[in-house]
């Protein structure tokens, strides 16, 4: 078998490397006036509103490169940024993406993560404008912001829900939170026997869940072909408990969540019930499942018998504040929600 050629990054210097990994940029989108190539980008939104996320992944915090490869942390690093633009009803149009390095990375592995960086600007249609690359002592880091463009009567806040208001979500959860345990699960018991090979088999979905999730576009493009204004919505990285606790706080009202509601996947309760977890667990604190999280008034309610193929799920329903924000379980108890989700905090 022959040797892998690994490229060091100081053999190409800052400048080479930017180059390299830019060369093949192609703009698509009018508004982007000036990309890569100067001191900043140029954009032109015209009359448009204007939105601004960004994320932070650290290697040991966020991933862990024994299990997750390149092209799928690269993939996931946009989308994690393109679905915040999306749960403000908007659209992402460009993105920058910038790196700290450590000394183990080589051009070649810096390709792979690329690789899956500009598969990802493919598939959702943004354009990459720009960047930084930094030496790091702590392993990689990656930073991506992204821009998107609304109508300003379109936008919707985490503010907005009303009581009566009902609560949707895009799919299933729970996936991409049993996917990680699968892979801790199987690394630890590769660390403990060496000559064990991980067994995953019967679990891509979950797997794809973790390690290559997608931002929800086609709900949007969906809301906004039946001229259905959310009045309010989130994407869910942290768990449907924590992501519905921030909507009914900015909103200023409770809410009542029905457990029967939440879609989960067959293969999330069985591997759940395998390693003697609830399934509703997994649904309301695991997060990393980027579906949308939104509210609609009742009375929009009837055109969401035309979704179609688009799987939406109504979970509850939006209460006045007085009445706080419970969970009803299938017992038909009231349990009071709580922010449970992952925090990076506190790892």
């Amino acid at each position: 078998m022959s040797e892998v050629k690994k490229t060091e990054l100081g053999q190409l210097g800052e400048f080479g490397l930017i180059q390299h990994l830019t060369e093949n940029i192609k703009l698509k989108h009018d508004s982007t006036l000036k990309g890569v190539g100067d001191d900043a980008a140029v954009l032109d939104f015209n009359n448009k509103k204007t939105v601004v996320t960004t994320d932070l992944l650290l290697e040991g915090i966020h991933f862990d490169l024994t299990y997750t490869p390149l092209k799928h942390l690269g993939y996931k690093a946009v989308v994690v940024n393109v679905s915040d633009v999306y749960a403000m009803n908007a659209t992402p149009k460009q993105i920058t993406v910038s790196l700290g390095l450590s000394a183990k990375m080589s051009v070649e592995a810096l390709d792979e993560l690329y690789e899956g960086i500009y598969a990802a600007c493919d598939y959702y249609n943004v354009d990459l404008v720009g960047g930084d690359t930094t030496s790091s002592l702590t392993g990689l880091t990656i930073s991506v912001t992204a821009l998107g463009e609304a109508e300003e009567s379109k936008l919707a806040y985490r503010s907005g829900a009303k009581p009566n208001d009902l609560i949707c979500v895009s799919g299933d959860l729970g996936g991409a939170y049993m996917g990680l345990q699968l892979l801790e699960r199987e690394k630890q018991v590769h660390a403990n026997n060496p000559d064990l090979q991980p067994d995953l088999s019967g679990y891509d979905y979950i797997l794809s869940r973790q390690l290559k999730p997608e931002a929800r576009k086609e709900v949007v493009q969906f809301l906004d072909k039946l001229n259905v204004i959310p009045t309010s919505m989130i994407d869910i990285s942290d768990g449907l408990s924590s992501e519905l606790l921030h909507i009914c706080s900015q909103s200023k009202t409770g809410c009542r969540l029905y457990e029967n509601k939440i879609p989960i996947d067959p293969t999330t309760s069985m591997l759940a019930e395998e390693m003697n977890i609830n399934p509703i667990v997994t649904a309301l604190n695991g997060g990393e499942d980027y579906e949308l999280l939104f509210t609609i008034s009742q009375d929009d309610y009837e055109k969401f018998k035309e979704a179609g193929d688009i799987n939406i799920y109504i979970v509850g329903h939006i209460t006045d504040e007085s009445k706080g924000a419970y969970l009803v379980t299938n017992a038909d108890q009231e349990v009071e929600l709580q922010a449970q989700g992952w925090n990076p905090i506190k790892k």
